[in-house]
């Protein structure tokens, strides 16, 4: 009786491994293709509303997007966090891109002018990128590896989170863009 409830036991919990490595890898596929769609229709602006950018053209870059506003007091918190990570990271291959979703870019700018920042900002006055992104909170942030797949979606920001990010940015980076998913000698 307690080898078949051992064995039961076993069988359960393999079978719970499988059904979340099965969610995992679907939800992981289902992710890295979403940037493809994504870069057809997110052309991002500056604050002046003159077209700057389109994501597809930093495939070859790891990629921290950040969807923020200035009405957002976490967000406030974010950007040392992000200044940071830009300077720190940017000669090995990062790079940072704060978009407002804003609905008076003036409020953007009022805010930039407190908190300044050493990344790119950028505006979506259509707000087409945030809805082709899916953004559901402020701050929200996705994590591009150099192939242009999104690896990690980040929703909100707390400052005790900030070494688990940096540490996935720095994992992306030494990834070699060539395999999938190997880290490149240093």
């Amino acid at each position: 009786m307690l080898a078949l409830r051992k064995r039961t036991n076993s069988l359960l919990i393999t079978s719970i491994v499988v059904i979340f490595a099965t969610f995992f890898a679907t939800v992981q596929s289902a992710v890295a293709d979403h940037l493809e769609k994504i870069s057809a229709s997110c052309t991002l602006t500056n604050l002046e509303g003159e077209p700057i950018l389109e994501l597809n053209e930093l495939k070859g870059k790891v990629v921290y997007v950040d969807f923020w506003a200035s009405w957002c007091p976490p967000c406030i918190k974010s950007f040392p966090f992000l200044n940071q990570l830009e300077a720190e990271l940017k000669n090995q291959g990062l790079h940072v891109i704060g978009v407002n979703l804003d609905e008076k870019l003036a409020d953007a700018q009022e805010f930039l002018a407190k908190f300044p920042v050493n990344f790119s900002i950028a505006a979506d006055p259509s707000k087409q990128c945030a809805k082709d992104f899916n953004v559901m909170a402020m701050p929200t942030s996705y994590i591009i590896d150099r192939k242009g797949n999104i690896r990690h979606i980040h929703k909100g920001f707390r400052p005790d989170e900030t070494q688990q990010l940096r540490t996935l940015v720095t994992e992306l980076l030494l990834e070699d863009p060539n395999s999938s998913g190997a880290i490149k000698n240093p």
